[in-house]
């Protein structure tokens, strides 16, 4: 591993590295991790155009599936600029939170898109007209995991109010699966919200393990391809509590 970035910011660090190795993969890798090596994205030094992780592969599918049409996405958490950049030739709007994150994902993983605002995902959309956005794409993770900002019914409402009569909201989440609570209040308060709604999973070994997950709402049913889904698998989570402001 070879360290080109490090940074330490309110107790969480930051670094950017190259690997040869990456969850088993052999290649040239160059990864933006945050804290408890929580890999906020990679970047194939050999193939850059490839999207190297299975949640965006799954989203871009999603996105693609339910309206290949669309031209208006806002995006709560730059990361690498995955998404965005893949779609280069739509209208993306970035809110990022950590101006640091935006520098390295310019320079270190080619990020060139003028879309980004620094500051407060929800406020930034708070202040966009009603109906602006086919898609709402919530990215965004902290050392102790999505913040409870971005999970309520009032924050759902919100977004549901910002998109289009057939717009949805896309969430990247982590979780134990379908007996985690935290994920079960989260799609119950979803379903609040969003007559249509849908939670996968990334399988992974044990039960206990933290899985990655997509959820997603939106008022009009949700068009999909289980075998374009990058490995995630559509389960049932039970009910959970509401989860306010």
């Amino acid at each position: 591993m070879r360290i080109l970035f490090q940074e330490v910011q309110e107790n969480q660090t930051i670094t950017v590295y190259d690997t040869n190795e990456l969850y088993g993969e052999k290649g040239s890798f160059r990864v933006l991790e945050f804290a408890n090596e929580a890999i906020q994205g990679a970047m194939d030094l050999n193939d850059p155009e490839r999207i190297v992780f299975e949640y965006p592969r799954a989203i871009i599918h999603l996105m693609q599936c339910i309206d290949r049409a669309f031209e208006d996405v806002f995006v709560i958490g730059q990361g690498i600029g995955a998404i965005p950049g893949h779609f280069s030739g739509k209208r993306f709007k970035v809110a990022e939170i950590n101006e640091t994150v935006v520098q390295l994902s310019r320079r270190y993983f080619g990020y060139n898109l003028d879309n980004i605002e620094i500051g407060d995902g929800r406020q930034i959309l708070l202040q966009e007209a009603q109906q602006a956005y086919d898609y709402i794409i919530l990215d965004a993770f902290t050392e102790q995991g999505t913040p409870p900002q971005l999970i309520s019914r009032e924050f759902f409402e919100l977004s549901r109010d910002k998109l289009d009569s057939d717009g949805s909201l896309i969430m990247n989440l982590f979780g134990k699966g379908e007996n985690d609570k935290l994920i079960q209040a989260i799609h119950t308060t979803l379903s609040q919200v969003y007559a249509y709604t849908h939670t996968f999973l990334l399988p992974s070994g044990k039960s206990s393990d933290i899985k990655n997950m997509i959820m997603i709402g939106s008022s009009l049913p949700i068009q999909f391809q289980g075998r374009h889904m990058a490995g995630f698998k559509e389960v049932e989570l039970s009910s959970g509590y509401i989860i306010t402001d």
